[in-house]
């Protein structure tokens, strides 16, 4: 299929406006539509696709009806993530969010059931994994050897305004869940465990913790360390944090700016190439655009995506109860707020079906694959 998927974006305020104008330039999407609660956005955000005539509404369903709209792009704040990814599956539409999943994991948990019942594609942008250079770094450490630990130190001093700096746990919930995700990409393990601590220095510009230090125990018995601040003004890291991996054979390390590299006991690692996986959104945009074409399971589909949801809500338990917090308690708990909760018998049956949720995210569900 050679059209351009024609995707009708919801969301159009300044994470809104980076997607339109990512839109924009891909020429495998058509934009359709807009949505947003105040229409003069969504009208700004049309004019900046190019195009003040697309149509906008503040009903999503109306504006999918009127335009034949295929796919849906929910670029809302976090708490809205829930109900307009299920109002796009429940319209036979696939989903490309913004992370997280979802506000809680229990909401994700259902997410990934409705992707069940409605056999449509919801795929998170985690959009850190796009990076050519990160995927680079994984190739180093495969090549170290056993690995024994890997280490994120980040150190940012944004002054974003708006929502973010009204959060709760901010640097947690919207920045430390691309390093976790990208833990896992790297280490190709899930987390077991975490114990946590975070806090708001004095001078912070943000309501919620800014700043978080976390030591999770993953699978074979792998350390992950996250130490970060959203308020350190001064020396900063790169975005994507500055990275260390620890293994038998030698050390990989990444700036998060520049390639990395490895040092084998004092020979340079030299890891094979890998494919170019894109830049950040672009290169979300880009996987789920052929992931519908084609029906492949994209990186970043919400059953493969809710663990490092998991990881935020973990971090967050552990800090707020100063105790070591066990990754499949979080999961199980979530499991049986997202049953309690949920209305819609066909969801309800899915969550239910489950049996161990990490086993029910590991293999996901089949019908998610058949994506047209």
């Amino acid at each position: 299929m050679t059209a351009p998927l024609r995707v009708v974006q919801v969301g159009a305020g300044g994470m809104g406006r980076a997607w339109l104008a990512t839109v924009a330039a891909d020429p495998d999407v058509e934009l359709v539509g807009v949505v947003d609660l105040d229409l003069d956005a969504a009208r700004a955000g049309a004019e900046l696709a190019g195009d003040p005539t697309i149509p906008v509404d503040r009903d999503l369903t109306a504006l999918i009806a009127e335009t034949g709209a295929e796919a849906v792009l929910d670029i809302t704040v976090p708490v809205a993530h829930h109900p307009v990814t299920l109002e796009a599956l429940r319209a036979g539409l696939p989903v490309l969010g913004e992370k997280p999943a979802a506000q809680t994991v229990a909401e994700a948990l259902a997410l990934a059931a409705a992707a069940e019942a409605t056999g449509k594609l919801f795929m998170v942008s985690q959009s850190r994994r796009y990076n050519d250079q990160l995927v680079a770094f994984r190739q180093h450490v495969r090549g170290l050897g056993a690995i024994g630990g890997l280490d994120t130190r980040f150190a940012k001093a944004p002054h974003f305004g708006g929502f973010r700096e009204e959060m709760d746990d901010v640097l947690l919930l919207d920045m430390a869940i691309h390093a976790f995700d990208s833990a896992r990409y790297v280490l190709e393990r899930d987390p077991v465990s975490v114990y946590c601590e975070s806090w708001n220095p004095s001078w912070s510009w943000y309501r919620g913790d800014a700043a978080a230090a976390a030591v999770f125990t993953f699978e074979d018995d792998v350390r992950y360390v996250y130490d970060g601040s959203w308020c350190a003004p001064g020396a900063e890291t790169s975005w994507n944090g500055d990275w260390r991996a620890s293994g038998a054979a030698g050390t990989a390390l990444w700036d998060g700016d520049h390639d990395p590299w490895s040092d084998l006991d004092g020979t340079p690692g030299a890891p094979d190439p890998a494919p170019s996986v894109g830049t950040e959104i672009a290169g979300s945009l880009a996987s789920f655009v052929r992931a519908v074409r084609t029906g492949e399971v994209p990186d970043g589909e919400v059953h493969g995506n809710v663990m490092s949801l998991t990881m935020v809500d973990a971090a967050i338990a552990s800090a707020r109860s100063g105790r070591r917090i066990v990754i499949d308690e979080v999961l199980e708990q979530a499991h049986a707020t997202a049953i309690e909760h949920e209305h819609d018998p066909a969801i309800r049956e899915r969550l239910t079906a489950w049996g161990s949720v990490r086993s029910a995210l590991a293999t996901g569900s089949p019908d998610t694959a058949a994506l047209g």
